[in-house]
């Protein structure tokens, strides 16, 4: 702050500090729907050259957005073979939802005792737009409002430990759980599970959340399980 002061400009007229350029968020957000929707699948080497001729782009700022994706734990930087979509086994998905689930069920608890009115009636605002999607037959915008509400649902329990863990692991389960939608009745019974969800949430009825966000995450493996197993991942 001395060194500021020393430029002779008052606190007020400070400017904005700098932040991630658009382009950035703009590739981040590009490559990571193409690892969900599988156009990108597991075990895909990143190829900068290849990526960055198809998005018209420079390889410095793909370079930047494939090891944001590394930190995610969406993308696995490889010796010899640099940078390639990582690939989970059944078990490793396995425990990462069972221990989503448990997460969930505290989330849902917590929240029917502390959230405001107000940040129910956004998660049902949230709700209803993915229905909208799911009625239009737009998978990818459906999913990423279905996790949306899971995200908001454990940010208004208001324990951001737990916020913190559940964010890692769903983000590392992103595409596991887009194809846990495909097929008309997994994708149907999944927006079932959501309106149990919501109007839980409404009545504040703890156990009933915390019970419909347990078998969500229990079907989400049973959605999956096969997928994975049968590519003997």
């Amino acid at each position: 702050m001395d060194e500021i002061r020393s430029l002779g400009l008052p606190e007020s007229s400070l400017p904005e500090p700098i932040r991630r350029t658009a382009l950035h968020d703009t590739l981040v957000g590009r490559l990571r729907d193409m690892i969900i929707e599988g156009h990108l699948s597991p075990g895909t080497r990143l190829n900068e050259g290849q990526l960055g001729q198809m998005l018209g782009v420079s390889r410095t700022p793909l370079r930047e957005a494939i090891k944001y994706l590394a930190s995610e734990g969406l993308v696995e930087l490889v010796p010899s073979r640099g940078a390639v979509v990582k690939r989970f086994g059944a078990k490793d998905v396995k425990d990462m939802l069972s221990v989503l689930a448990t997460l969930e069920e505290l989330a849902g608890r917590l929240a029917c005792a502390s959230a405001r009115d107000e940040e129910i009636a956004e998660i049902r605002a949230l709700h209803d737009r993915m229905v909208r999607h799911y009625k239009a037959g737009d998978r990818l915008e459906y999913y990423k409002l279905n996790q949306e509400i899971h995200t908001r649902i454990v940010a208004i329990s208001g324990n951001a430990a737990l916020a913190e863990v559940h964010g890692m692991l769903q983000t590392r389960l992103k595409r596991i759980r887009f194809v846990g939608h495909e097929g008309a009745e997994k994708w149907a019974a999944a927006v079932g599970e959501h309106e149990e969800m919501v109007a839980a949430l409404e009545a504040r009825d703890a156990d009933r959340l915390s019970e419909v966000l347990g078998r969500h995450l229990k079907k989400a493996w049973e959605r999956v399980s096969e997928t994975l197993e049968g590519a003997g991942r």
